[in-house]
């Protein structure tokens, strides 16, 4: 059973998705918060599985509330509810160490699919935003000319799960790491668990930052 807290201030989008995770046995909405203050202080009190976070809030914002849930440091893993026209918050909900990104218009089993999946310790971003994500992200990212920048956690790696690195920061799923390197999916599995442990990075969005951040991955790098 996967516990859920729904944060929306629209009422009637709340009862929505609570119809839907009810309709389903392996979710149970535990909780309803109207915006971000409710939300972290019924984040705190229930401990859900996952936190579907809206973003646009009257008060504490979804992205100052997902910051919040993250630094307590409790089980909760945010999934963020995003539209097209909201693309400008994707920068700050990743660095609050949101662990994906839904449009709210997805299928009723993408986001149950996306719920399920963050609760298990996976990131998810819907797959027509992944890239266009990544390239907003990236435009808040100063730029390296001189290459990688010096990091301690990039030493640890091998050559390749440096690759692997390169490879999830550019958006590419498993399928498509394990079709470039000729690897089995299982086998790509391992590697990005292992780089994910060297980094020290909650989930995949969180290796993402890194790769952007030390200058292994850049806007439209293919």
């Amino acid at each position: 059973m996967t516990t859920v807290l729904v944060v929306d201030d629209q009422p009637l989008q709340r009862f929505g998705f609570r119809l839907l995770l009810d309709s389903v046995p392996e979710t149970e909405v535990v909780g309803e918060a109207a915006h971000g203050t409710q939300a972290v202080r019924m984040a705190a009190e229930l401990r859900p599985d996952v936190v579907l976070m809206d973003v646009r809030m009257p008060g504490m914002d979804g992205i100052e509330a997902t910051r919040r849930i993250v630094a307590a440091g409790e089980r909760s893993r945010v999934l963020v509810l995003t539209t097209f026209d909201l693309d400008e918050y994707v920068h700050a909900a990743l660095r609050a160490g949101a662990s994906g990104f839904l449009l709210k218009d997805a299928r009723p089993e993408e986001l149950l699919a996306g719920i399920r999946a963050v609760a298990a310790g996976d990131a998810v971003i819907a797959p027509a935003l992944t890239r266009r994500l990544l390239d907003e992200f990236a435009q808040y990212v100063p730029p390296h000319p001189a290459g990688p920048a010096a990091d301690r956690r990039l030493d640890s790696l091998t050559e390749r799960e440096r690759e692997i690195l390169v490879a999830i920061g550019k958006g590419w799923t498993n399928g498509e790491i394990a079709a470039r390197f000729v690897l089995s999916e299982s086998t790509v599995k391992t590697h990005v668990g292992r780089v994910l442990a060297k980094l020290g990075a909650r989930d995949r969005v969180q290796a993402v930052i890194f790769a952007y951040d030390v200058g292994l991955a850049r806007p439209n790098a293919g």
